[in-house]
């Protein structure tokens, strides 16, 4: 460490806006000199205003804690004299130092000069895979004590641990990464290039650095394909006491579930047997645990690996962090595992070089830099899936992601993806996704081949996603995006710094930027014209369409559709040129330096993109698909041509699932299906039938524990205004109204699922701008920022939250405990008639002579209220109320369906009064 003395700095103050009158309530600043925490000044500050309640809440200082304190005006010439020839340190110095400038400007003391420190900006570089860099959640990640959130002298403290932390971190990197880092630390808004200074001068003193490699003088974490240990070959435990005793070893405290034993049982029959068994396992008996145990003991046994494929990348991380561990316990034995997914979703560290050979960088572009310098020395996956990174570093993002299989012998040594296709080869388990898993047919060489097993679980999710396999997306924004990246010629973009390369080395360049032009011009021309007339369009039943998004179908669209044809040829010819443009350089590949290297390969991987772009083309407006896909496009109504999208999607996955797993059948390997719902009453084959299993293999389902759901009880409101007899702005009146009574009466802590998202956002817009629920966290999915992790990350931290969530909280969503108190279904969850598949699919049922109704949609939406329903009840210890909105589960025949499909639950028809009682009763008591 220097002689630097650090000032610390955290304010809490009145509000954010010092100009329209907001002050300090509270000052604390802890001052650290050669890494250690010394001196602390800390004091209340009367503002000369009543305290807002919403800060009193949120910082528990009181008017009367600041009654008797000095007004700023009365130490601000004392602040500011501790703050002289310190470097600033605060966690988001936009506002504290901004706010601190504003306040001695207002008391006549001269403004803080001097070096300031942004601990969000630092902590995002080296600690680049948290979740969240909030204050609260980074330390609790670190185990930095932070006992009162939003008090001044606890948040200056914690900041200041947290400093520390980040200094000792970046002495622990290796010195190529640290010089990376300082080179690019002077672009940062923050003066951050010292801290990696000291920690460069540090490291240069110390021995070489062990654990790391290096790819082109970038390094990287060397992470060894583990040997499995195969002194210890565990045995099956056939009978019950057997399961008992394993069971126990990693949870003394077990009870015996039937279903989970007999559950396990037809899972190491199937696999040891080399059949296929399809399984509807409910939550609450052990689903994962049953059906790991048995694959662990086969893959052992065979050494033949087992894969387990779930619906999304996160379950797929879940299964590895939250149960390998149990397993390994009771088997008494190394089971080794790997996590697999699409090559996409990994770093290509050849494509990361190229980038940095290329110096013109935005901020954001710069910053995600630093922050994948530090992940590289850490990951042991090279997933980009645990960067968190701003939404204008994701562009960066994208294009490092991993394209290709094709390496030389240097890139396969460092290629992340290549190494977990090995250590595939040398574990027990393989844990993927249904995406990863059904792709694997496309590939010249299969990854999934030679197995000891295949057990599926979600497995009602397979049919979407084979249904999704070959979806191409034509988005708007994103074609703009690639075109633009070849196209401009503005000073630093890369077509200024070809053609720079191209008058140095190539020859005649004035007439090839000129038939490049012409051809780019051409190419655009006709691509506005074709998105014209897809923009300009507007369908015959225009006023079906909900909110400001506007879906239909491209067979609707009328007038000269020759324009698509054309575009492609114009299109075609561009990247011709495109090519070309750059043959003569490219031929001098040896005479060029590396920056010049990287911008012709950073030339050629446009040109490809392009290529790719022109494909989807083909695909979406070209090719006659309109018997096995449904075509359609969306937009909003606020955001024309930026929001236009169209989508190509399969109507029918099961031949594709069929062909898949006819292939694993030839090697004799055993399938298991199973899920939490695959059954509705009335249709027990209903989604065996979409994954194409032949009916002669029968369906097995298992109960929960009698006592799994004693704590849940439905709720159906009985004077909700019926959704097909009112005006929708009425029914969302009374959503709303019913939303806020239930959450005051629960204190909040749940989740109010919608089925669309133009009415989840009127219902929050007017929630919010009652102000009703003002003390309560509002969270909305589409509405809030982050994804569907964060969000519910959010929740689960916030005690008084409330999730707004369409269809994709319906279900995969775990929430345990008392941190979820109740479910609000909005509505009974059918598809809406307008979405396109749903109505090309019932169109061709129709031309069959078959029920849609019947045959398709009642039991779709009967297996997303179960889904929803199974939201609440994650524990046998859990308690929480189902409440059901849409009256027609009991004014329509079809509504009893919908509560047989539930579980065996008390149902209660009530008022919204008398259920706001119960409610109050129950959380009050």
């Amino acid at each position: 460490m220097n002689n630097t003395t650090y000032a610390v700095v955290d304010l809490e103050t009145t509000g954010h806006s010092p100009a329209k009158g907001d002050r300090i309530i509270q000052i604390a600043i802890v001052f650290i000199k050669e890494g250690e925490i010394g001196e602390q000044y800390v004091r209340f500050v009367n503002p000369g205003q009543k305290i807002p309640a919403f800060i009193r809440q949120l910082t528990a200082i009181s008017d009367d804690d600041v009654a008797d304190a000095p007004r700023f005006e009365e130490i601000a010439a004392e602040v500011a004299k501790l703050l002289e020839g310190t470097v600033f340190v605060a966690h988001n110095t936009d506002f504290d130092l901004s706010f601190l400038q504003s306040e001695f400007a207002r008391c006549g003391v001269g403004k803080w000069s001097g070096k300031k420190i942004d601990t969000v900006e630092l902590s995002k570089i080296v600690y680049p895979s948290s979740p969240s860099y909030r204050l609260q959640d980074i330390t609790e990640e670190l185990g930095i004590s932070l006992a009162s959130a939003h008090r001044a002298d606890d948040d200056a403290k914690a900041t200041a641990e947290l400093l520390i932390a980040c200094m000792k971190k970046l002495h622990t990197l290796p010195k190529d990464t640290l010089n990376l880092l300082h080179r690019r630390s002077f672009q940062l808004k923050s003066n951050l290039s010292t801290l990696f200074y000291e920690a460069l001068k540090k490291v240069r003193t110390k021995r070489a650095e062990t654990g790391f490699a290096s790819f082109r003088g970038i390094p990287y974490r060397i992470i060894p394909i583990p040997k499995p240990n195969a002194s210890v070959q565990p045995v099956y435990p056939n009978d019950d006491e057997e399961k008992i005793a394993v069971l126990k070893k990693f949870n003394p405290a077990f009870e015996r579930r039937d279903a989970q034993f007999r559950f396990m049982d037809a899972t190491w029959q199937a696999l040891s047997t080399q059949a296929e068994t399809i399984a509807e396992v409910p939550t609450g008996i052990g689903k994962t645990l049953a059906y790991l145990l048995p694959a662990s003991v086969h893959a052992i046994t065979t050494g033949k690996p087992v894969v387990i494929s779930t619906f999304t990348n996160h379950l797929a991380d879940k299964i590895i962090e939250d149960e390998l561990d149990k397993v390994r316990m009771m088997l008494g034995a190394d089971v080794t595992a790997t996590a697999l997914k699409g090559r996409q979703q990994y770093i290509s560290l050849n494509k990361f070089e190229e980038l940095l050979r290329i110096t013109e960088e935005s901020y954001d572009e710069t910053f995600t830099i630093m922050q994948i310098l530090v992940w590289l020395t850490v990951t042991e996956t090279g997933d980009l899936e645990e960067l968190n990174v701003s939404g204008g570093g994701q562009l960066f993002i994208d294009r490092i992601r991993k394209r290709s299989n094709r390496l030389s012998a240097d890139e396969q040594v460092a290629d992340f993806h290549y190494r977990l296709l090995e250590k595939c080869r040398h574990s027990h388990l393989i844990i993927t996704n249904h995406s990863m898993l059904l792709s694997d047919m496309s590939r010249g060489q299969a990854v999934f081949h030679s197995l000891g097993g295949l057990v599926v679980d979600e497995a009602h999710q397979f049919v979407q996603t084979a249904e999704r396999i070959d979806e191409t997306v034509f988005s708007y924004t994103n074609w703009k995006y690639v075109m633009g990246q070849i196209s401009s010629d503005a000073n630093g973009q890369l077509l200024q710094q070809v053609s720079d390369l191209i008058q140095q080395y190539g020859v005649n360049h004035y007439h090839a930027k000129e038939r490049l032009d012409a051809a780019y011009v051409k190419f655009s021309t006709f691509f506005d014209d074709a998105v014209g007339l897809l923009t300009a369009f507007q369908p015959a039943d225009n006023k079906n369409q909900q909110g400001n998004r506007i879906v239909y179908s491209l067979a609707e669209v009328s007038g000269d559709r020759q324009i698509f044809t054309k575009m492609l040829e114009a299109m075609s010819v561009y990247i011709d040129q495109a090519a070309s443009f750059t043959k003569d350089v490219a031929n001098q590949m040896d005479h060029l330096t590396a920056k010049e290297q990287a911008v012709l390969a950073e030339w050629d991987y446009w040109i490809r993109e392009l290529k790719i772009k022109a494909g989807e083309w083909v695909s979406i407006f070209i090719e006659d698909s309109s018997t096995r896909f449904s075509v359609w496009l969306e937009k909003d109504r606020r955001s024309i041509p930026g929001s236009l999208t169209v989508i190509k999607r399969a109507l029918d996955g099961s031949a594709a699932i069929r062909s898949f797993i006819d292939g694993l059948k030839q090697e004799q390997t055993g399938i298991v299906w199973t899920s939490g719902t695959l059954a509705v009453p009335g249709n027990d084959r209903f989604i065996a039938r979409q994954l194409g299993i032949a009916d002669s293999i029968p369906l097995l389902t298992f109960d929960a524990p009698w006592h799994f759901y004693q704590g849940a009880e439905i709720f159906i409101v009985d004077n909700m205004p019926d959704i097909q007899e009112v005006a929708q702005s009425d029914y969302i009146e009374a959503v709303a109204d019913a939303v806020v009574q239930t959450v005051m009466a629960t204190g909040g802590r749940l989740f109010v699922l919608f089925t669309s998202q133009d009415m989840l956002r009127k219902t929050f817009e007017l929630i919010t701008e009652s102000e009703q629920l003002e003390d309560y966290a509002l969270i909305a999915q589409g509405i809030s920022s982050g994804s569907r992790v964060k969000l519910l990350k959010s929740f689960r931290q916030l005690p008084n939250a409330v999730l707004f969530g369409t269809n994709s909280f319906w279900e995969g969503v775990d929430v345990p405990g008392e941190a979820l108190t109740a479910v609000i279904a909005v509505r009974l969850p059918f598809s809406s008639p307008d979405e396109p598949i749903f109505k090309t699919k019932a169109a061709q049922m129709t031309a069959l002579g078959r029920n849609p109704f019947t045959e398709y949609a009642l039991p779709e939406a009967m297996m997303r209220l179960r889904q929803g329903f199974g939201r609440l009840i994650r524990s046998s210890d859990d308690k929480g109320f189902f409440i059901i909105l849409d009256r027609r589960i009991e004014t329509k025949s079809y509504g009893r369906r919908f509560l047989e499909a539930l579980p065996d639950v008390p149902v209660k028809k009530v008022s919204l009064e008398h259920m706001v009682n119960v409610l109050e009763n129950c959380y009050n008591e």
